[in-house]
């Protein structure tokens, strides 16, 4: 008797609907803009258990200072970082990440793009960071991306140079695989903007491997979900999605992620450069946007069409493919991990 009621309840539970509060709070509209230079973009997450926090590092374009010539506002950038106690509705300034880099990187004048961060099996923070050595008027200069190790999350020190398929890589994206090993996607731009990878054993000595998938675009993310390894990037015409059972022979979404504009603040425009965030057995996609590119303004290079604002949907799986909806209020609720 006692275990038909019990079983007669826990069918009676699993008919319920999920409340809303059980989903998190609704995430703000834009999620983040930065207070400094209100330029934050390719943004990366990480549950920081040190300040019991989420964490989001990203790359602080100057947008302010619109008296800066040519393409050096994108240039000289920091590493920005901001912070979330609620699961991730709403973010909060914390400061700029601490590198101790050499003079040849570029000084007090380097340039940090787009970082990747996980936690290694001693214990310490690994970021890989895109670095330019210096501060320039255009783009035709040489960029790589380093390891740098942190045990505070703040500071980051002993940069060891990747070395990879060129001498212009960026956007690097790390994941920890399920037989430990680790692989790392950047973006090859001596290969038309392709999307490469390297494997690593041990999280310290990689083996550049050449072309990922046959792709033009740039901010590769790499996931596991629903047991599929999954990436996502940026093809400058919304964010393109790419699915694999192996990592090596990789099937597209016939439609991109976040291409068609939404109705909400700061995301009337297509989605750039995402990260994407397991939670349990949720997905969220972040993504920035240029709120000021759209209708006649676009063409423009005045700070609102230089400003960004950082974004997040809930991502779901149908018909084994990944949809959102950006014009939902979309609850959130990241889980310490």
């Amino acid at each position: 008797m006692r275990k038909t009621v019990f079983m007669a309840l826990a069918l009676i539970s699993l008919s319920l609907p999920v409340l809303a509060e059980d989903l998190g709070l609704v995430a703000a509209k834009p999620l983040y803009r930065d207070p400094v230079y209100n330029g934050a973009a390719d943004p990366t997450l990480i549950w920081n258990p040190l300040a019991k926090q989420w964490w989001m590092y990203y790359t602080n374009r100057r947008a302010t200072m619109t008296n800066l010539p040519g393409v050096t506002w994108v240039h000289g950038t920091p590493i920005g970082i901001a912070a979330s106690s609620d699961g991730g509705a709403h973010w909060s300034y914390v400061g700029d990440a601490k590198f101790e880099l050499p003079v040849e990187y570029g000084g007090t004048n380097v340039t940090c793009w787009a970082p990747d961060v996980t936690r290694a099996s001693d214990g310490t923070w690994q970021m890989f960071l895109t670095i330019v050595p210096g501060v320039f008027l255009d783009w035709g200069h040489p960029r790589f991306i380093v390891q740098l190790t942190s045990t505070d999350m703040v500071h980051w020190r002993d940069p060891r140079k990747l070395a990879l398929a060129s001498d212009r890589v960026i956007d690097p994206s790390i994941l920890h695989l399920p037989d430990g090993s680790w692989r790392l996607w950047y973006n090859n731009e001596r290969a038309g903007k392709s999307i490469n990878y390297a494997d690593s054993t041990d999280l310290k000595t990689w083996v550049d491997k050449g072309l990922a998938f046959k792709s033009r675009g740039e901010g590769p993310k790499g996931f596991r979900w629903h047991n599929k390894f999954w990436v996502i990037i940026d093809e400058w015409k919304g964010l393109g999605v790419f699915r694999s059972d192996d990592m090596i022979h990789w099937d597209k979404q016939p439609t991109n992620l976040v291409a068609i504009p939404g109705m909400g603040e700061d995301d009337q425009v297509m989605g750039g450069h995402p990260d994407v965030v397991i939670s349990g057995d949720r997905g969220f996609l972040f993504y920035f946007t240029h709120p000021g590119r759209r209708g006649s303004e676009a063409r423009k290079d005045g700070y609102e069409q230089r400003r960004s604002s950082i974004q997040t949907v809930e991502l779901h799986e149908q018909d084994g493919w990944l949809t959102c909806n950006r014009d939902e209020p979309t609850h959130i609720r990241l889980l310490p991990q």
